[in-house]
């Protein structure tokens, strides 16, 4: 270490005896979360940062902001903290943050590169994000010193430029303390009081320090790289680990001064502009855990392993030639935090309530700071963020590591380190629409894993679990353990057939398995198809007042008579949509069969996407801790697996296997019932995802093998295939059937879904979230999502631009193939430019074209699926 802490060991000010939110850590997230609180009407904040301000990671960080991600809530977010450092704090205090808006150039070497950079720029187009592809040629005027030899085109944004992190959090600081926040410098926390409430249910109650104790309800952890230690003293788990990460600063050179930042993805390095230097800096496959992060290291660096180093200077040399006949200053190799799937950690803690996170931003944490520091503030005092902020949320970890990671893998330090290792190590790789991790895989396996892998099933990850992604010809494609990519002395797999099917995916043109998936699409629609869903999170709400809670937390009338199965919404107050899901009424059962458990009271039965089972978890467990509701809920997703059989040929082979009538009249569309399977009691639920008739049956996991292969051997002289994921996208889509958290997220309302018939707004009975949906209908709806397709059968993946009658009126969320109605389909929210409701006849009187990577295909837009629109086929009329 460099050089450790400062000199005054005093607090910079008295602690006063309480606050109503104390926020720990003064790097970029802290300042900016409590500047977010007090701006917010929270004046009673204090933060509390162990040195002095920045002196953490932040005081380090390179500051490089770029306004376009291939996400369009992080455009939001970046938007967000360029107009806070560039307008609002000099605009507020008279003080100039630091901010040079000098560009910024993405430099590409190839053609997929430059197709995600123009995916990029249709985007922009959507958030006025004002950029340019360029040719060589125009790259070499705007940057004369660059080698343009081996590029392919650059992506140029005049409006990007860097943050100077001292200034941003000095003036930070500086307008919080004069909305009344107090900032406390010299002043580290040694501990966290907890108390259980009389519901069991633990919260924050104070924050201790060397200095005195704070008596508080909420805690915000911004502590960075120190956040794990920080989460121990609340028992709260926080999945991060620590990395050297380094830039080194060059000697003057000439005729580099105005030059954009440059970053140079294929070589994995960024070139920052630095008065008349430049900083160097990379990502590479190789990078150095911190093990031991020390409690003292304030101000402080590593010194530099030029091993691990070289590689950027190889590729900044190659870049701008002059740099290898160019002195380096100096070295910068502090500590950064990373995470398991490269996103921030933020949101309220699982295991304990007033427990927020603001940490592990992966780099980022200056560039993301203001966007995400006004939504934690808006979290804190709401309960929920403004934006869709479900990818950040802790809670999707901590039970598959949060809501993120189930708490299985939050625990397991080998797959928060393979997975973080991963996630720097393609830090500044092509994101592709359909890559998967190859790091911390096979953590949790469904029942037919083994039964699948055998029959060539090519498996997807989602939040821990193996899921059927498709099916290849060419056999078994197991996913291997985690090779490093070949570093630290690890072999790299040869020969890895999971990894070169992947790999034959990294296109933005249809994949080669095209075909393969519209093959299982079209067996499906035609004949039937068997999807292994086992993932899907399947809950049980029962007791006393579950009818109480079912009728609060679900928007659709629920309580029916069991067997009956209902699809239906859950909102937030604000009447975005938290979830959609099948909720069953179910009558008391066996206590040895997780089929149906034995209750008290009433019984619901929730079957929710393994992806977002945990959000729902933790959704549902708040309001019930708020509400204090005498009922309980139970977590079968490991007990039970889940098989669906559809298509038209369904009935015909159910039949052979089921020991009940599946006619129309006796087992109608969304009802079930328990009955006998291959000699094994299973719960069958008429349903459809993909719009044909079908079942879905709902097995113990003992004799899911059993099952499966009974359905396959009935149905083999019908046809019968397996499908996965892959083809659910596309069949779901074509259908007009919602993906939450594609189409449907925390901020959209059912009404700007199409989704209005899931509400029992005829009802007078109140559900969570009513009062604001009542408010929109009474109001009028401002965005609406809207079906399109195009003639021209071009792949859309989602961020492609709609434009109406010459002008960009949103974007697309979701795109996929249609292989019945052979065309593309894409889904997006659509504005009116004047700002007026979005009518139905608003929708229809337009004349639209979809923007995909600078490119514009009319379409044809759709106020009904063009699949199917009579809903004929689910009910079995074919």
């Amino acid at each position: 270490l460099k050089e450790e802490g400062s000199g005054s060991r005093e607090p910079s000010q008295p602690l006063p005896p309480s606050a109503e939110v104390v926020v720990v850590g003064g790097g970029s997230l802290g300042c900016q979360t409590t500047y977010h609180l007090a701006k917010q009407g929270v004046t009673n904040v204090v933060l509390l940062e162990r040195d002095r301000l920045t002196s953490g990671t932040t005081w380090h960080t390179a500051g490089l902001l770029w306004q376009l991600r291939p996400s369009d809530v992080e455009v939001e977010l970046l938007a967000h903290t360029r107009d806070v450092v560039s307008r609002e704090l000099p605009a507020e205090t008279g003080l100039h943050t630091g901010w040079v808006e000098n560009g910024g150039l993405f430099i590409a070497s190839n053609k997929q590169r430059l197709d995600e950079y123009k995916r990029l720029m249709s985007l922009g187009k959507a958030y006025g994000v004002e950029s340019y592809v360029l040719t060589p040629s125009q790259t070499k005027d705007l940057y004369p010193l660059m080698n343009i030899d081996d590029l392919y085109g650059t992506l140029y944004v005049p409006k990007d430029g860097t943050m100077d992190p001292a200034g941003t959090c000095s003036t930070l600081a500086r307008a919080a303390t004069a909305r009344g926040a107090t900032i406390i410098e010299n002043c580290p926390v040694t501990g966290i009081q907890v108390k259980t409430d009389d519901f069991g249910v633990k919260r924050v109650s104070a924050v201790e320090t060397a200095h005195g104790t704070i008596q508080t309800p909420c805690v915000v952890n911004c502590a960075g790289v120190w956040a794990r230690a920080l989460g121990r003293l609340a028992g709260v788990r926080v999945p991060l680990v620590g990395m050297h990460h380094a830039y080194v600063v060059t000697e003057r050179i000439e005729g580099i001064q105005n030059m954009p930042n440059v970053r140079d993805h294929d070589a994995s390095v960024y070139l920052r502009l630095q008065g008349d230097a430049l900083s160097v800096g990379g990502y590479e496959s190789n990078p150095i855990f911190w093990e031991e992060v020390s409690e003292k290291f304030a101000f402080g660096l590593f010194d530099l392993d030029w091993d691990v180093f070289m590689q950027h200077i190889e590729g900044a040399i190659n870049r701008v030639p002059v740099l290898e006949k160019t002195g380096i200053k100096s070295t910068v190799c502090g500590p950064e935090s990373f995470t398991a799937d490269h996103k921030p950690l933020m949101g309220e803690a699982p295991e304990v309530r007033g427990f927020f996170l603001g940490c592990g931003f992966n780099s980022a944490g200056m560039m993301l700071g203001g966007g995400c520091g006004r939504e934690l503030a808006h979290w804190i005092i709401h309960g929920r963020p403004e934006k869709d902020m479900y990818g950040y949320d802790i809670r999707q970890v901590t039970q598959a590591a949060p809501r993120r990671f189930h708490h299985s893998l939050t625990d397991n330090n080998r797959w928060i380190r393979e997975r973080s290792h991963e996630s720097y190590a393609k830090n500044y790789s092509v994101v592709f629409p359909h890559d998967e991790p190859l790091a911390g895989r096979n953590m949790r396996k469904d029942p037919l894993h083994e039964e699948l892998l055998r029959q060539g099933c090519v498996f997807q990850e989602r939040h821990g679990w193996e899921r059927p992604g498709w099916f290849s010809p060419r056999g078994a494609a197991p996913v291997l353990d985690y090779d490093y990519y070949g570093a630290y002395g690890q072999k790299r797999h040869r020969d890895y057939t999971y990894n070169q099917l992947l790999g034959e995916e990294y296109t933005f043109d249809f994949p080669p398995h095209h075909d393969i998936i519209k093959n299982e699409c079209l067996t499906c629609r035609n004949a039937l198809a068997l999807f292994d869903m086992s993932y899907f999170g399947k809950f049980y709400l029962v007791g006393p007042e579950a009818t109480k809670a079912a009728n609060w937390l679900f928007t659709a009338d629920v309580s029916k008579a069991p067997g009956s199965t209902v699809y239906t919404c859950m909102l937030n107050k604000r009447g975005g949509v938290e979830s959609d899901l099948t909720v069953s009424r179910i009558s008391p059962g066996d206590p040895a069969s997780p089929l149906a458990p034995t209750f008290e009271g009433d019984g619901y039965y929730l079957a929710i996407g393994g992806a977002v089972a945990q959000h729902n978890w933790s959704h549902i467990t708040a309001v019930l801790q708020d509400m204090k509701l005498q009922c309980k809920l139970l977590d079968c997703s490991e007990e039970l697996g889940m098989m669906s059989i559809q298509g038209p040929l369904s009935r015909v082979v159910l039949q052979e296997v089921l020991d009940t009538d599946l006619s129309n009249e006796a087992f109608p569309f969304s009802t079930h019932k328990l009955v006998t399977a291959a000699g094994c009691k299973v719960r069958a639920m008429r349903l459809s995802f993909v719009g044909e008739m079908g079942w879905e049956l709902h097995v113990p996991r003992a004799d899911c093998v059993k099952v499966y292969r009974a359905v396959m051997q009935a149905g083999a002289r019908h046809g019968i295939i397996n499908a996965g994921y892959r083809a659910i996208d596309s069949l779901s889509i074509e259908k007009g059937y919602r993906h939450w958290h594609a189409d449907l997220r925390p901020d959209d309302t059912p009404l700007e879904a199409g989704l209005a018939f899931t509400c029992k707004l005829k009802s007078s009975i109140p559900f969570l979230g009513r009062k604001a949906v009542e408010a929109q209908k009474a109001k009028g709806i401002f965005r609406r999502l809207v079906c399109f397709t195009t003639e021209e059968k071009v792949p859309m993946f989602g961020l492609e631009a709609i434009w109406r009658d010459g002008k960009v009126v949103g974007h697309i969320r979701r795109g996929d193939f249609g292989f019945a109605i052979d065309k593309t389909i894409a889904y997006g929210y659509i504005r009116d430019p004047n700002g007026g409701p979005v009518s139905l006849d608003f929708v229809k009187s337009g004349s639209y074209e979809l923007e995909r990577m600078g490119v514009t295909y009319p379409a044809q837009a759709h106020t009904k699926s063009p699949f199917d629109p009579d809903n004929k086929r689910v009910k079995g009329f074919y």
